[in-house]
């Protein structure tokens, strides 16, 4: 079931309002406004990393939103081995997603990704039962097509990841925004590992183009911050 005509609405409002401060390059390093979430209106957060890096690359983001008001028990954020197949972390992310219901007593969860964490996110939507489970799956600088620089590796992770593999079109066949979460992707002209760039962008999510950053710098940037913020903080 899709989400109503009038919450796509509301959520594109809020995007669109943010989107004007991420166009300006000032405002996008500029610090982010704090204000507590209600435990009552939000979801616990997993965090799933890209290719050859660790759950230490969220710990700004997932800094900023315990100081916005996330427990640490609604936050998990874990290091997998990034050279397997994306099929086989989707399975770790299914654990995961499991786990932290169990311990917060949630129905559902939001997943935020980086780079070739979103393929492993979206096949555990797709393919593992995550339907049902995920309120909000966002991508930041995500290999939603796949990207050229990608086949310079070989390992298993890295030919999944390639620009339009069989791994990346069996993800985007049908609905490439599958399922019932909301997905919103962010993405930059400016990244030097995703290309081509806008390779980032789902069909059918909310896709936000940032001001002119680096492909780490997604994840620390406070303006995107407050955008995925806005985003997962809507049911």
């Amino acid at each position: 079931m899709r989400l109503s005509v009038s919450r796509r609405l509301s959520y594109g409002a809020v995007a669109c309002t943010l989107l004007i401060a991420a166009c300006s390059p000032d405002l996008a390093t500029g610090p982010a406004t704090r204000h507590s979430v209600s435990a009552s209106v939000r979801n616990p957060i997993v965090f799933v990393h890209g290719w050859m890096s660790t759950s230490a690359a969220f710990t700004t983001m997932v800094s900023r939103f315990k100081a916005d008001g996330w427990t640490d028990a609604e936050i998990l954020s874990f290091t997998y081995n990034s050279s397997q197949s994306n099929a086989v972390t989707a399975q770790l992310i299914k654990t995961k997603v499991d786990s932290i219901l169990a311990v917060t007593g949630a129905t559902k969860v939001d997943i935020i990704t980086h780079s070739m964490g979103t393929l492993s996110a979206r096949h555990y939507v797709k393919y593992l039962g995550g339907d049902g489970k995920v309120d909000a799956l966002v991508a930041l600088g995500g290999t939603n097509h796949g990207t050229i620089t990608a086949s310079f590796c070989a390992q298993t992770s890295c030919v999944e990841m390639r620009y339009l593999s069989r791994f990346v079109n069996s993800l985007n066949s049908g609905d490439e925004s599958w399922g019932t979460p909301r997905y919103a992707t962010w993405w930059t002209s400016c990244d030097e590992v995703i290309y081509p760039q806008n390779s980032a962008v789902i069909a059918g999510a909310v896709n936000t183009k940032t001001a002119c950053m680096k492909h780490s710098q997604l994840k620390e940037n406070a303006t995107v911050y407050a955008q995925v913020k806005a985003m997962v903080a809507q049911q």
